[in-house]
């Protein structure tokens, strides 16, 4: 009889782990599908500008409304992804992004290809609250699964700029949006048919977070994070939507649109391997020790673009990307730690909602400065939201170092 039971029970727990490792599978392709999709426009941005005469400042700004429904309404899509089903809001993504994206291939002008990118913003905004908190939910090794899934998020940055680049030469511009796009559709109803629906798992959600907080402290935490959120949004998204605009202008020598799509590239795989080795880094270091040690990282970095050119430039840039991409896992590591899983998607939403609603303050902060100073104005105006950015991270560093010293056990006075 026992052995009938544990026969039924190892049955249980391998179809259980199988079922996770299909929904976590589906997710690391939304999320890379995500960056990706997200970042086809601001390499296209360079073909239009010969195709309809405008300047780079012109035409980089039709995207602004775009980077702003991504941050915007990633707080919906968090909420009902809690209270109705993130399972359905995930096939909501795939097919809201593909439809979005065919609508920009066949954009008969710049208007309706702003008001196209708009939408893609909207669904593209499901992806993080919703996807973050469904990884989070199914992995057994939370700190190497997050990781590798912001692994797979990095990779759709770092292919964006040369596979749309490699796309727009083959096909056109219209060609780097039709063909992602029927990606996204297909994906979605293959999705639909092997994932189920998660509403039945809902009911056994922990209310309760792996680290309490008193309320004092989750305040004082809670508006650190939303500076780290503000700044950390404005330095990646400027240099995500900007990188293949630097390497154009800085990289010594005239080079094609294929060339800096694969510079691009180049430079964001080093965001993927930097996240690959945090994924190790978590298991053996303390996460607000790491966080801080990014955040020095990536303000470093960011200086050293900023005065940097030629080939040296290429070195910068994938330095800071390397922190950049590296914080991001430690910060969703962090924020998990103290969140219960009842709550994440809308935790999780805030979070991205400041991180993205700021990327289209990024782009017009590009189009305006670079109007006027060029990257040179750009890169020092970034350098100085890094710190800020960093001031941010050590203050919340040392407010986690006392709470995670009060949770372990003192040991008894001798008598």
């Amino acid at each position: 009889m026992s052995t009938d039971v544990s026969a039924v029970f190892s049955a249980a727990q391998s179809a259980d782990l199988s079922r996770r490792r299909l929904a976590i599978g589906f997710l690391n392709w939304a999320h890379a599908l995500d960056h990706f999709v997200m970042l086809v426009y601001p390499t296209v941005v360079i073909e239009l500008q010969v195709a309809y005469g405008r300047s780079y400042a012109q035409l980089i700004a039709l995207s602004t409304a775009s980077f702003i429904a991504f941050g915007l309404f990633s707080l919906p899509a968090g909420w009902l992804a809690d209270r109705w089903s993130r399972r359905n809001m995930m096939v909501a993504f795939y097919l809201g992004c593909g439809l979005a994206l065919t609508a920009a291939a066949v954009a008969p002008s710049l208007i309706i290809l702003a008001v196209a990118l708009f939408a893609l913003g909207v669904f593209a905004a499901i992806y993080h609250p919703v996807g973050t908190a469904m990884v989070i939910e199914n992995a057994t090794q939370r700190g190497r699964t997050l990781a590798f899934n912001g692994v797979c998020g990095n990779l759709g940055v770092s292919l964006a700029a040369g596979t749309t680049a490699l796309l727009t030469a083959a096909f056109s511009w219209r060609g780097a949006f039709l063909l992602p796009g029927l990606i996204c559709i297909v994906t979605g109803a293959i999705y639909l048919w092997l994932v189920p629906d998660e509403t039945r798992h809902k009911a056994a959600r922990s209310a309760s977070p792996d680290v309490a907080l008193s309320k004092t402290t989750a305040a004082i935490i809670f508006g650190l994070f939303v500076v780290v959120a503000l700044s950390a949004g404005l330095v990646f998204n400027t240099l995500s939507v900007a990188l293949p605009k630097i390497v154009d202008e800085r990289v010594s020598g005239h080079i094609s649109l294929v060339e800096i799509g694969g510079l691009t590239t180049a430079v964001f795989i080093c965001g993927a391997l930097a996240q690959i080795a945090i994924g190790r880094l978590v298991e053996i270091f303390r996460l607000h020790v790491l966080f801080a040690t990014l955040a020095v990282m990536q303000f470093t970095g960011v200086v050293w673009t900023a005065y940097a050119s030629g080939v040296m430039v290429l070195f910068a840039l994938a330095f800071t990307m390397a922190a950049i991409y590296a914080q991001i896992t430690v910060n969703d590591l962090i924020i998990a730690r103290y969140t219960a899983d009842a709550w994440r998607g809308r935790v999780y939403a805030v979070r991205y909602f400041l991180t993205f609603m700021v990327s289209g303050v990024a782009v017009s902060m590009i189009a305006l400065l670079y109007g006027r100073g060029g990257f040179t104005l750009v890169l020092g105006t970034t350098a100085v939201i890094a710190l800020g950015f960093l001031i941010a991270v050590l203050a919340i560093a040392y407010i986690a170092s006392g709470v995670e010293r009060a949770r372990v056990p003192q040991p008894a006075p001798a008598e």
